[in-house]
């Protein structure tokens, strides 16, 4: 059996259920597991339960299809729909993990989902973020990171001289994600060179 790729999907850690953001991030769960994917995210509230509670929601859904990276220690931190539960004890630093993943959907977020956002540029995942419709954005329009992102690079570093477009892709709908993956993600394969590797 060959290995099913694992999608991060980060973003705001505190949301209303009936908030656009969490239904995007639900669909997005959902849409994931049932185009064969893994879902893996930080394992806490908000955008991370949303997509979790989405990837349960699919029909094609089988355990271990979610992965959470809690910052803390005690597992039970973990939302209901959280399969594979790693309590990294990390903090902030198992950012990094959650951004290693094969590709990384990005729905609104703060600073923790801006330093996601950096690890994965300069790992050189494939990117999506939600452009957040303007009427729906918060108030306070920095914490929408995605949004700030979308159809943009992070910086000038050229990771991918072969491909011309190369930047976070903008997202409108869980459907745009799943194109997307099945477009872009042969052409994202690079990894960062191994610590020590001779």
């Amino acid at each position: 059996m060959s290995r099913r790729p694992v999608v991060s999907v980060i973003g705001d850690g505190f949301l209303e259920k009936d908030s656009p953001k969490y239904a995007f991030a639900y669909a997005v769960g959902e849409a994931l597991v049932s185009a064969g994917y893994r879902v893996m995210s930080g394992g806490l509230s908000g955008v991370m339960e949303a997509a979790f509670a989405g990837a349960h929601a699919s029909p094609v859904y089988r355990d271990g299809d979610t992965i959470a990276v809690l910052p803390g220690n005690d597992p039970a931190e973990a939302n209901e729909f959280s399969d594979i539960v790693i309590a990294s004890g990390l903090d902030y630093a198992r950012n990094f993990m959650v951004a290693n993943a094969d590709a990384v959907v990005a729905v609104g977020g703060g600073a923790g989902t801006l330093s996601e956002l950096s690890y994965a540029w300069a790992m050189k995942r494939l990117i999506l973020a939600y452009r957040v419709p303007r009427a729906k954005r918060s108030s306070l329009q920095f914490t929408d990171w995605s949004a700030v992102v979308a159809d943009k690079r992070l910086d000038d570093k050229i990771r991918y001289p072969e491909l011309s477009d190369d930047q976070i892709f903008g997202v409108d709908t869980a459907r745009d994600v799943i194109s997307l993956l099945t477009e872009k993600m042969p052409y994202y394969t690079k990894r960062p060179e191994r610590v020590g590797k001779r």
